[in-house]
Formats: C-alpha cells, structure tokens, sequence
C-alpha cells in the first residue's frame, strides 16, 4: 500500500473498521491485501467473494474486473494482460502496485484473468491513464466532457454514500449527465486523514449549535470518496451506458487561513472534474470598515495592479453591456483583486497537479465555478460582471458563477415575482460571458422555483442539492418494516430532538432562538403551536418535552431536519457537543451503522426517494422531459427489492447522451482574446 495511506488504513484495521462497515474514509479500498489475494487465489476463490461481472472493462493493454470480499470489503483487481501490451506505448498494466499472477489453480477458477491487484489509491490513478489512453470517451471516471459543461444537477453527499446507485438509475433512465457527487471540501470532507489522525483538523463554526465541530464532519475522506465513486459505477455497469458524470469539490475556499494548506487540498481534489472557487474566506480578511472607496480605490488600482487590466476590464463590462462608472470599477477591482489573484494562483496547482498526474488532456480537464453566493448581501450586477471579467482576463473563464438570489436552505422562495427579476437580470449578464448559472442553496424550492430558473436560463443552470438527500434516507428508515431500521431512525429521531432540546435553554441567545425556531415550526406544522404558546412549551425542559412528545416521530419535522446531520459522526450516539464529529474509534463506530445496519427494503425506500427527486428537479427545471420522468417514476414505483434497481442500473447503452440545449449561446462569448499574463517574480498585492 501507498505509504501515505499506512496510518489510516492502520487505525481502520486495529478498530475492526472494514471497508464494508466504514467505507470512504482511506483513499484505498483494500487494507489487507496479503489476506484478500490469498482468497482469491484460491480454487473456490469466486465462491468466498462478490465478483462484479457488469464491471469489466477492456482496454488496448488489459482487460479489468472488480472483486470485493465478502467479509471484509476489501477490493482488487483482476487482471489479463493483453499479449501485445508490452509493445504498446504508453501506460502499461505492470505498473499498478503490487500486481500480483495467480497461481495455476487460482488462474484456473477464475480464467481468463491471471493477475490480481488492490484497489488501492495510486492503482486508481494508473487505472485512469490506462482507461483514457485506450478511450477518450470513457465513462468510467468522472469527466468534464459533453452537456455538463452547461447544465447539471448536483447531488450532494452529505451523510452516506449510499445514494450512489439511485443516482446512477436515474441518469440512465433520463440519459442524463448529471454532478453525481458534491461534497463541500474541508467543511463536510475530511481533506487530510493524516492530518484527522493527527487531532489537528480546524474547526467549523455552526451558530445554530452554539459551538465549533472539527471539519470533515462527515468522516469520508476526499480522496476515499472519488474512489467509492468510480468503483459504485462499475459495480453495476453504469460506466457501459456512455454518460458522462461529474465530481464536484464544492466550497474549495480560496485565501484567508486556508493558503497555508491549499497544496493538500488541491493533492485530495486530484479526481474531480468541477472545481467551486469560494473567494468569500480572502474577502472576509478585509473589514467592511476598511475597505478602499472612491479616491482611495483608484489609488489601490494605480498602486497594485498591472496597468493593463483596469482598461480591458472596462471594455469587457462593456461589451457585455453593464454600465458601471469608473471609480464604482475601481471600487470592485480594489474589493477582489486579492482574491482573484489568489484564485488563478490555485486554478494553476489544479491543472499542474493534474499534469503531473495524468497523461492526456481529457483525464486532466476540470471544469471552474466562482461561488460568490457568500459574499455579503445580494449580488449586484456590476460585481457580478467584473468578477466574470477577470476571470476571463486571468486566463481562468469559468462554466458556471453562484451569484446571492437570497436563497434559504430548504425554504422555497415565496416571491415569484422577486425572483424573476433577480434571475432574469443575473442571467442577462451570464449570458454574455457564455457562462451557466449555479444556484446554490438549491433543496426544498418549489415547482414554480425551478421552473422559473429553467425557463429564464433555458435550463444553462446547477441548481446544487445536499440538506435533501439526508431527508430521503430519514423518511426511508421511518417507512421501513425491517426492525432494525425502525430503531436506528428512532434513536436518530431522538438524537436531533435531543441537540434541539438542549439548545432551547442554551446560555447562548443566538443558539437558544434557532432552536425555538426551529421547535415552533414543528409544533406549527403539527397544529399543536398555538394551543400551546411559547410561555409553556419553554418554562422548563419537562414542558418541552411533554409538547413534544404529544407530536410523535416524522422526517417532516423541522427540529429533526435541521440537526439530523450530527448523528453520522457523533460518538456513542451522545448529544455531547464535545461528542460530535468524533474522528476516533468510537465516532467512525457510530457512522457504521449507516452501512452495516440498514435492510434492503430500507436502500430500496432510499433509492426510491433519491431518484424521485432527481426526477422531479430534472422536470422542473427542463432538463428533461416531463414524460420521460414521468415514464421513469413508473419504473421505479414498480420495483419491490433492491435488486430490481441495481440490475437496472446497466440497462442498454444509448447511442449518445442528451442535451437540452446547444452550445453555449453567447452574443459575445470568445469576443474577448485578451488575457492578462502576471510577470514573472509577480506577489501577490497588498
């Protein structure tokens, strides 16, 4: 094994945390290969392991198949060495680590494959050069390749990876490229397992919560997930259907605190194919108080940067049609420029990592976003312009931009009116750049929200979903008859009103009057509210849990809702805050109870939910036919196991996947050649 991956692939094993019990959290897929190559080795090899014929795939210089081990869940791969690899060029097969020939009897059960070799992090790696050598148009991997260049939806993987296979049914059944994995990294991601077994992650601020929980609250690892995320496709054939699908690294923050590590997060994002920019951390670092205004603007603009780009911007703004007077444009140079300057230095570690990785330029390709959602207030359509400008002049245009529409998580937006404006001017200004816009804080909006964004944007949108997908596995537990089931979603249930509860009469105002909130609304929607009043649901903790418990356990229930994430991680189930997003024994324990513990009518409700959604946000916003999604619900409502989905996953191979759109439509995108090249020696500005 890569040594980089001994500690954590060490701590998995000493605590008896299998890939099958706890996946995603070592980049490898194999902690003993010595044991798993015995296995397979053997005679009765392919009795004692789950062999994955939909996964096998050829190249020009071997043919693959995945193995997994029963017990363990460790994989590897099989291997046949095509009889002229040696003469091909480039990447050859003898290079995956520890690749191993099995013996007589072990070549004999599991003919025509001689060799074996872990599914280890770097094996990946060569995998994915071997796999783009032999075909450009592979699917196997995630790629910035065809329609989701722009338009997408973003599935986000909050809690489990169990989602993946309803994802991958619903692409094939809308033949539908779609982000079929988004993590905000290092926020929900671990982006350092050596640094998380060192004890040293930062810490994330949850103001709801009252307190500060390590980042990575989730327990995956980045890397671990690109790896779950390749072989999920394989597993059950999706990869043979030729749609491409794409990795998201949402929320990659740019400046502020995180210049010192920006190296390892760019090392753990090596296999994503969509890169968010969140300058919102270098802005921060200036008060509002200080920031350069009129005379002073211009002087940071004369002083700072390069003479060229104060012009060029102008008449890129221009050309794009938004008026903006010359000192308000000194105003938002001086505002960004830092950010942005920080911005190219990491899209330039991106591409160079990825040269130094792979060896051909579609393996390489990643596609660019500029989160700017997070900055304060709405976002004004000057900002908006000279932002898209730079990015340009930088010589990093990006694919889609998140400006601020106001969004609240899991709220729809009640204002169609108000959000016709904001989207329809927004999209005015896109348009010209050529760019697709990326709404974010995209769960729990209506019918009438996504359609309208579809329609103003011709569907040339992200609407990027998480907070939901958690949803769907709470209600899937609470709809199952497995008793197993049932006691995990009630302990989770009692879990969040437990966090809920005990925030209620935190010291801390803020944290206090989230959770009320959150508790009245329950009661709102439960009718129980306005019989009750605030004065008697919170005189004391016994009052509120007698209101409570008169409205029983739902997956509708805003206080389980907006807690439920906290359960994945927290160490013996506890309520402790210190408790939380425990990366030790006890809280990896924990989160393995959402692998090993729930039925298959529990992944079938699940799966059913997940790729309802999908469904419902493909109609929605027009990347897809309402009859073809209706067609396809039908399919899904028609299933009775699990296994009926996953079979289904492969299905027949498209003769190419669909688009809702042309290219991108743009009176002036390409117009504009002149980009800025920073001297070298250049620093960045003040």
């Amino acid at each position: 094994m890569s040594s980089n991956t001994d500690r954590i692939n060490a701590f998995l094993t000493e605590n008896g945390l299998t890939i099958a019990r706890c996946p995603c959290v070592s980049p490898d897929f194999c902690l003993d290969f010595t044991a798993l190559s015995a296995l397979i080795d053997a005679a009765t090899g392919p009795a004692s392991c789950t062999v994955y014929d939909a996964s096998e795939f050829t190249t020009a210089v071997a043919t693959f198949k995945l193995v997994e081990s029963a017990e363990t869940g460790d994989h590897a791969w099989l291997v046949t060495i095509a009889a002229d690899a040696a003469a091909a060029d480039g990447t050859s097969p003898t290079t995956l680590e520890s690749l191993t020939p099995l013996s007589a009897a072990g070549a004999a059960a599991w003919a025509p494959f001689t060799h074996v070799a872990p599914a280890t992090w770097g094996n990946l790696i060569v995998l994915k050069n071997i796999a783009y050598e032999s075909d450009a148009t592979c699917t196997i991997f995630p790629t910035a390749t065809g329609t989701l260049e722009t338009q997408s939806l973003g599935i986000g993987a909050r809690m489990t990876t169990l989602h993946w296979p309803a994802v991958d049914w619903a692409m094939g059944q809308l033949n539908l490229s779609l982000t079929a994995n988004q993590n905000s990294i290092p926020r929900e991601l671990v982006y350092d397992v050596n640094k998380m077994l060192d004890g040293t992650l930062e810490l994330t601020k949850f103001k709801f919560l009252g307190c500060e929980i390590p980042e990575g609250h989730q327990g995956q690892s980045v890397e671990g997930m690109s790896h779950g995320s390749v072989l999920a496709k394989l597993k059950y054939g999706f990869h043979k259907r030729g749609i491409p699908w794409g990795f998201n690294a949402d929320h990659q923050p740019v400046g502020g605190k995180y210049d010192a590590r920006e190296d390892r997060l760019v090392e753990g994002c090596l296999l994503s194919t969509y890169i968010t920019f969140d300058i919102s951390h270098e802005l921060e670092m200036i008060p509002a108080s200080e920031l350069p205004m009129g005379a002073a603007a211009t002087a940071y603009v004369d002083a700072e940067v390069p003479a060229a780009v104060r012009p060029a911007l102008a008449a890129r703004v221009a050309a794009a049609s938004v008026a903006i007077e010359a000192t308000r444009l000194d105003e938002i140079i001086a505002y960004v420029w830092r950010a942005m300057c920080k911005m190219k230095v990491r899209d330039e570690k991106y591409t160079a990592a990825r040269k130094a990785a792979f060896t051909t330029d579609v393996a390489c390709a990643f596609f660019r976003e500029l989160s700017i959602d997070e900055m304060p207030g709405l976002t004004k359509l000057d900002t908006l312009a000279v932002v898209l400008a730079l990015c340009e002049l930088l010589g990093m245009a990006v694919n889609y931009v998140a400006p601020a529409f106001g969004f609240q998580k899991n709220f729809p937006f009640e204002d169609q009116e108000e959000l016709e404006r904001r989207v329809s001017s927004s999209w005015a200004v896109c348009k010209e750049f050529g760019v697709s816009i990326g709404f974010h804080s995209g769960s729990g909006k209506s019918y009438e929200n996504y359609a309208l964004c579809g329609r103003v944007t011709g569907s040339q949108l992200e609407v990027k979903t998480s907070g939901r997908y958690t949803y769907e596995l709470g209600k899937a537990l609470e709809a199952s008859k497995d008793e197993g089931d049932q006691a995990l979603w009630k302990e989770w249930y009692a879990h969040s009103r437990g966090l809920a509860s005990n925030s209620a009469f935190a010291e801390l105002a803020s944290e206090r009057a989230a959770s009320r909130g959150f508790i009245q609304t329950t009661l709102e929607a439960c009718g129980s509210w306005e019989s009750l009043g605030a004065e008697a649901v919170f005189a004391d903790r016994a009052a509120l849990d007698a209101a409570l418990d008169t409205i029983g356990l739902s997956g509708d229930h805003m206080l389980w809702f907006e807690y439920n994430f906290l359960f994945i991680c927290a160490a013996e189930g506890s309520t402790e805050k210190s408790k939380l997003g425990d990366h030790g024994a006890a809280g990896y324990e924990q989160r393995c109870r959402f692998y090993s513990g729930i039925s298959d009518e529990g992944r079938l409700n699940f799966g059913k939910g997940i790729a309802k959604y999908i469904l419902f946000l493909a109609e929605s916003t027009g990347l897809a036919p309402a009859a073809t999604c209706k067609a396809s619900e039908a399919i899904l409502d028609g299933y009775t196991n699990y296994g009926e989905l996953l079979a289904a996953i492969a299905g027949p191979a498209p003769a190419a996947p669909r688009s809702t759109t042309a290219a991108k439509s743009s009176a002036t995108t390409g117009a504009f050649d002149c980009v800025i090249e920073l001297p070298t020696g250049w620093q960045l500005p003040k």
